[in-house]
């Protein structure tokens, strides 16, 4: 495994490099550049003055110049100053990780375990109504779009009820952890619905054909309880499809849910990336999606990893 684990590393190295070069040729072809970003509107400039500004920042070098010199910079740890926020990349970057992260570990924490009891009850008694009413459940959340359900708990929670707050960030950097949690519930809510509706319908599909098979009906004839049948058996033969998706499913809750952070208030990886893309601040915009895919790479291979754990059939 550790042989394993290492090639794919290295070949994840090499997609890393490839993807930093296709981004940075991709930004370099937006219209605008960061120098007319930072200084339009301002009429004491002079063309003169901008082409120096320009040859200051190296823009108007060669893009394999340009892509040379900036990753020898990030490997040094420089990723460079952000046009947008007047900061460097890295003090905007560590905030708006921290936010995703919170959100996809409580959304994972949730959505995975909810979606495991649910789609292993609708697979036992398939066709009756605890499965009509968990499918009708699953449908609801990958049919309705996010934003009307967000803002639907917005007005009834926070608005009509006063439970909870509107916004996923506190006002106050100093927050408690009681009132960091009162905001993510509604954020998180909406999270894990959309994506425990999917999760649910791989695991009762998974879970039906898994306890037809052959080794199912060899353990309840050895009189082994109906419990131990699902969780010993059943449930992790029927967990490898759900792996897939959730390995799929980390770039996406990562640089994707910007809908969710838009109107909760809240400087995710998805608001920061559209921000920077759309005020061409080409530095953020690089490194936010760069990241993004780093994410998905890494998930790929915990994923490959973890078939190897739960099947021991499968060879690494």
């Amino acid at each position: 495994m550790l042989r394993y684990s290492l090639s794919r590393l290295s070949q994840a190295v090499l997609v890393i490099l490839v993807m930093s070069f296709l981004l940075f040729l991709l930004i370099g072809l937006m219209p605008g550049d960061p120098i007319d970003n930072m200084f339009e509107g301002n009429p004491s400039l002079t063309p003169e003055l901008i082409d120096q500004m320009r040859s200051l920042y190296g823009l108007d070098q060669p893009v394999t110049v340009r892509y040379w010199n900036w990753l020898v910079a990030a490997l040094h740890g420089d990723l460079g100053y952000s046009s947008l926020y007047f900061r460097p990349v890295l003090e905007v970057l560590v905030p708006s990780m921290l936010q995703t992260a919170k959100l996809m570990a409580l959304t994972l924490l949730i959505s995975v375990p909810l979606a495991m009891a649910l789609g292993s009850l609708a697979a036992r008694k398939p066709t009756k109504l605890v499965d009509s009413v968990i499918g009708m459940f699953s449908f609801a959340a990958i049919s309705l779009p996010n934003f009307w359900v967000s803002l639907l708990l917005i007005i009834l929670f926070s608005v009509k009820l006063g439970w909870l707050p509107a916004s996923g960030t506190p006002i106050s950097n100093d927050a408690s952890f009681v009132t960091q949690a009162r905001h993510l519930v509604l954020p998180v809510s909406v999270l894990v619905m959309f994506h425990v509706g999917p999760l649910i319908r791989y695991v009762r599909a998974a879970m039906i054909e898994t306890l037809s098979a052959d080794f199912v009906r060899t353990a309840r004839a050895k009189g082994v309880s109906e419990r131990a049948v699902i969780m010993r058996h059943a449930l992790r033969n029927a967990l490898i499809p759900m792996v897939t998706v959730l390995a799929l499913s980390f770039g996406h809750l990562f640089s994707g849910a910007l809908v969710i952070e838009t109107i909760f208030g809240m400087l995710g990886m998805g608001k920061m990336i559209y921000d920077a893309v759309a005020n061409i601040d080409f530095n953020l915009a690089l490194v936010g999606l760069l990241l993004a895919t780093i994410v998905v790479l890494i998930s790929n291979l915990l994923a490959d990893l973890a078939y190897a754990l739960l099947d021991p059939r499968i060879t690494l």
